[in-house]
């Protein structure tokens, strides 16, 4: 993790009450707002907020509605969600993230894809050789992407690898994935095809004829979800979006300091036997 960011946790994993806050110099931040999305000078390295750890199956991602926006387990009627897992494969089969200071837009159509996004950070899935921990902050380098459909609305995935893997050195664009990982994108499409399948949901879809776009559209795309964000963080609100943020002054949500206080915060436990598992259906 980057010396910069680090984690603070409250609640048990595994359960409603688990939060993953981002915290920059001992302070709490938002992932979602206050972390850069270019670290350098080049619009192909952004940094990415790691959700879900590699062959885990909780769904785990940054939490849009509460302040700060910490990281946490999704719940459907109070139970915490999983993933099932597409045999022979185990959970998540790259780390998956988050782009901060991205948006994709609820209000305008996707250029490519033609229809509107679906209201998140667009997602990073970073395909290097290291498991990643949930709330981890990596500098990565944008590969190119593939656009899912999902329940009508646009849902890039953006293919990255950390700027820090081996792999590297020699993994700059799609082509350089094909040729050196021969058959991962089709796994990689086959897997976001079919992972809701066995809790009994349709296969999910796919827009540009199912092919990938190279890092240079991929990059665009990025830009684009960009821009999106900094016209909704100028809002004075945005439904189901927290806007608060301790970087960007002059806004409307912007804040000096917050901390996690209340009874809900308990101190970090081992978590114990995990019950009461909602496994992901949509």
């Amino acid at each position: 993790m980057s010396l910069e960011y680090r984690t603070q946790e409250f609640g048990e994993e595994f359960t409603e009450d688990h939060r993953v806050y981002i915290t920059q110099d001992g302070k709490i931040i938002s992932p979602f707002h206050d972390i850069e999305i270019y670290p350098t000078d080049s619009e192909k390295i952004v940094n990415v907020v790691n959700e879900i750890p590699r062959f885990t199956n909780a769904k785990l991602e940054i939490n849009k509605e509460e302040k700060m926006n910490p990281i946490k387990q999704d719940t459907k009627n109070g139970k915490v969600r999983f993933i099932t897992n597409v045999f022979p494969k185990k959970g998540y089969i790259w780390n998956y993230g988050a782009i901060p200071q991205t948006w994709e837009s609820t209000e305008v159509e996707d250029k490519l894809v033609g229809c509107k996004g679906d209201n998140d950070p667009i997602d990073a899935i970073e395909i290097g050789s290291a498991t990643k921990r949930t709330g981890e902050v990596y500098r990565a380098k944008i590969l190119g992407g593939i656009a899912m459909i999902d329940g009508g609305e646009c849902d890039w995935k953006i293919l990255v690898i950390d700027t820090a893997d081996e792999m590297s050195k020699t993994l700059n664009d799609i082509e350089d994935v094909k040729k050196n990982m021969p058959g991962f994108l089709e796994e990689t499409r086959e897997w976001f095809r079919n992972y809701k399948m066995p809790a009994g949901s349709p296969p999910n879809k796919f827009a540009c004829n199912e092919e990938y776009i190279d890092s240079n559209k991929a990059s665009e795309i990025v830009k684009e979800t960009h821009a999106y964000w900094k016209k909704l963080v100028q809002e004075k609100e945005h439904e189901g979006i927290s806007l608060a943020n301790t970087s960007q002054k002059g806004t409307p949500g912007h804040t000096s300091e917050f901390k996690a206080e209340g009874p809900e915060f308990k101190s970090r436990k081992e978590p114990k036997e995990a019950q009461g598992f909602y496994f992901l259906k949509e």
